[in-house]
């Protein structure tokens, strides 16, 4: 993001701020991003920079000079189901192309409005301005545009779907809606057909055969597109036609009412207040791009999300299990988005059958092994290329057979990882209907491991899983098998320990499978320590206890990989777990400022981690204020316009990164403690409401001049709740609905609760 625009969001978001709240505000309206120039990376690859707005299952992203726009439709359940790519993931639907001559050379304003999910631009030239407003419906699948001109002016509308990569297309006018659909099938290796249908109907003026329509002063006109696939109906081009057909301008109202509805009911779920407009501003536009990217009922978002605008885009657009699929979700779970989740599971549970195979074919073993990729309905994405001569361009060998041709990349957790993000949600809602959908996937993972842990000299040791990717490639061409024989990853002993602990619980919970905790509780108990040596006088962690490969076997501190096993999604370490080792933990955070070399590269996460570090180093108890500056510096140095902060090597993750780092300082509970604002400057104001807490507890609180003014509770399952004393030393007044009852004492104290009971907490007197 250049100075210029961040002068100008700052300008708008200040005036915007300056408003006085009241009860009914949408605290996230305070905040939006604006453009003053059009999109320079729409088409592309990788995260578009264009305004965007979505449904979590439709994505819009806005392309264009105000002469020529363009508004890529892309959808997450519309896939190429080819095992390899390029060529195979998610593919792009097709645009809807907006030709207005008049405005060529006219200058660009656009606005991406978050709390209401709408898109609105403004081009002028002269004493022509066309006023333009876009939405995509929350609760249907229709996309809407409305254009209204200052003077007479002629748009051309042109709905199209994406030709090529062995689509077959089709198109269409019938009653007037003009239609085009792309189709997937009757391919080689193709896994399962896709269909895709858009329909275009246009209310308030004539449209030509060519597309022509002219736009009349100040005299609106409306542009629908409805967009179905096979995966939503199995009569799908006519359903996108009737639906097309059945529109006007009275249900249009009815949908943009229930559209600003379902976005109010969002911003309800919860929110925060911390001061400080430059971070807020991230954290809302973060939770905007989120609800706009997944719906739980709908196609899980891959790395791109819907906001795809070409086909082939990076990695498939796929769902990439060593963390790029999971942790796009991790704010979502303490942020109360739960049903935002449900999506989450199912690709990994369609998958099973397949991975039971790749345990048994390729390893021997009991239980589920997953590659680095998979798609929706048990599709893999990352098979190896199918010829040799393709294998030699690409990696540098013709050997397109390791590992039966699919990509594991000297990885076996890649199916733990996910088992992280189940756990969060177990814990944070103890929902049995959802510990019953995940258990069987669970058990299958600890049956894996089960069978491949080795117990030597008194604990459980771990061969052959590798703390990062090893894979043949244009710069190591016939080295790269001697970078495998990773022994005990941290990776791998962090997530495998998150794993048994869970099924543990999950079995109690369920009161299944009683006769395999005592194995597991072993486990458990016995599994190596984590690695440390010392580095200055001071332990520090290492990647791997025994490694071949000199990057891995170095002692490299906490990193963003070593993360995942310890603190996001293992939790299984920090100051509540073991104060000593987390210590060792917090030296390693300290050392990242000293190797910056400039501004935004603290924790090394303009590749990759932003969402994994930030997060971490809060948990592990580093300064707050040095926390916020350095996330300041990064997002300033690798942002978008549209507010989406950038990684090299993914999109959709980042958008945990602000609001998890938030909501730690703020709230947290993992191990099944709460603690109200654990990791944040006691000289600063801030509150919340309604984050989720392990145990199924929604919590609320504020601190002013330094001091915590109340504790608000719901217990949603009736558990025990655990707390950290929010006044240390002092007495706690317990309230149950509104009325006294315990006082409580300690440094940590534990009370019953009922389900649906309302707790508050003052302090005594």
């Amino acid at each position: 993001m250049t100075t210029r625009s961040l002068l100008q969001l700052t300008v708008i978001l200040l005036l915007c701020g300056s408003r006085p709240g009241n009860a009914q505000e949408i605290y996230a309206g305070r905040y939006k991003a604006v453009f003053t120039a059009a999109p320079q990376k729409v088409p592309t690859a990788k995260i578009p920079d264009g305004p965007l707005a979505g449904n979590g299952d439709i994505g819009l992203t806005l392309g264009g000079n105000p002469d020529n726009l363009c508004f890529y439709l892309g959808k997450n359940d519309f896939w190429r189901a080819y095992p390899v790519y390029p060529g195979g993931g998610i593919a792009l639907p097709g645009w809807l192309e907006l030709n207005i001559s008049a405005l060529k050379g006219a200058d660009y304003y656009a606005e991406q409005v978050q709390d209401k999910a709408f898109i609105k631009g403004e081009f002028t030239k002269n004493d022509l301005k066309v006023i333009m407003d876009a939405w995509v419906s929350a609760t249907a699948n229709t996309v809407v545009a409305s254009f209204t001109a200052t003077k007479a002016c002629t748009l051309k509308a042109l709905l199209k779907a994406t030709k090529g990569n062995t689509s077959v297309n089709t198109s269409g006018t019938t009653q007037g809606i003009h239609w085009v659909t792309r189709s997937f099938q009757n391919t080689p290796l193709l896994e399962w057909p896709c269909h895709v249908a858009m329909a275009l109907k246009v209310l308030g003026a004539e449209q030509q055969n060519d597309g022509s329509i002219t736009l009349k002063p100040n005299q609106k006109v409306t542009l629908v597109v409805t967009i179905y696939t096979n995966q939503d109906n199995p009569d799908w081009k006519q359903k996108a036609i009737t639906t097309a057909l059945a529109t006007t301008q009275n249900t249009l109202v009815q949908l943009r009412e229930q559209h600003e509805a379902w976005w109010k009911d969002f911003w309800g779920r919860s929110n925060v207040r911390i001061g400080d407009p430059f971070i807020e501003k991230y954290y809302y536009a973060s939770q905007y791009l989120f609800g706009a990217t997944s719906r739980g009922n709908k196609f899980a978002p891959g790395i791109w999300g819907p906001f795809v605008t070409r086909d082939s885009s990076a990695w498939g657009g796929d769902y990439h299990l060593n963390y790029n699929y999971q942790a796009p979700y991790w704010a979502a779970y303490s942020s109360n988005y739960i049903d935002q989740t449900d999506n989450f599971d199912q690709p990994l549970l369609d998958y099973m059958e397949k991975g039971k195979a790749h345990a048994k074919a390729l390893l021997g073993m009991k239980g589920i092994y997953y590659p680095v990729g998979i798609g929706p309905k048990g599709l893999v994405t990352t098979r190896w290329p199918l010829t040799p001569d393709e294998m030699e361009k690409r990696y540098a060998t013709r050997e397109n057979t390791i590992d039966g041709g699919y990509k594991f990349l000297g990885q076996k957790i890649n199916a733990v990882f996910s088992v992280g993000n189940m756990l969060m949600r177990f814990y944070s809602t103890y929902d049995r209907a959802y510990a019953l959908k995940i258990y069987p996937y669970v058990l299958e993972c600890a049956n894996f491991w089960e069978d491949y842990l080795k117990f030597e000299n008194g604990r459980y040791v771990i061969y052959n899983d590798h703390y990062g990717e090893v894979m043949p490639n244009l710069r190591n061409k016939g080295v790269w098998r001697n970078m495998l024989g990773d022994f005990n990853s941290t990776l791998s002993l962090g997530l495998v320990k998150m794993l048994f602990k869970g099924v543990v619980d999950l079995s109690t919970f369920l009161n299944a499978d009683a006769g395999r905790l005592e194995k597991w509780q072993h486990i458990v108990k016995h599994l190596s320590d984590f690695t440390v040596a010392e580095v200055n006088g001071k332990l520090s962690l290492k990647s791997v206890e025994k490694s071949p490969s000199p990057w891995h076997s170095g002692i490299n501190g906490l990193a963003r990989v070593s993360i995942h096993g310890l603190i996001l999604p293992g939790g299984v370490c920090g100051p509540e777990t073991d104060s000593a080792f987390n210590q060792v933990l917090l030296n390693d955070v300290s050392r990242w400022k000293e190797r910056m070399k400039a501004p935004g590269e603290w924790a090394n996460t303009l590749g990759n981690g932003i969402e994994t570090c930030f997060p971490a180093a809060v948990r592990v108890g580093y300064d707050a204020d040095e926390i916020l500056k350095q996330l300041k510096d990064r997002i300033t140095v690798q942002s978008l316009p549209n507010l989406w902060i950038t990684a090299e090597g993914g999109g959709t993750e980042t958008l945990a990164a602000v609001p998890l780092t938030i909501n730690e300082m703020l709230l947290q509970s993992y191990e099944q403690v709460i603690r109200i604002f654990p990791n944040w400057n006691k000289n600063k104001d801030a509150s919340f409401d309604q984050l989720r807490a392990y145990g199924a507890f929604l919590v609320s609180s504020k601190q002013e001049k330094g001091e915590i003014l109340f504790v608000k509770m719901r217990s949603e399952a009736g558990r025990t709740c655990t707390i950290r004393n929010p006044w240390p030393g002092k007495a706690v007044q317990l309230f149950r609905n509104g009325r006294k009852a315990e006082i409580l004492t300690g440094k940590t104290f534990a009370f019953g609760t009922k389900a649906g009971e309302k707790l508050e907490l003052q302090k005594a007197g």
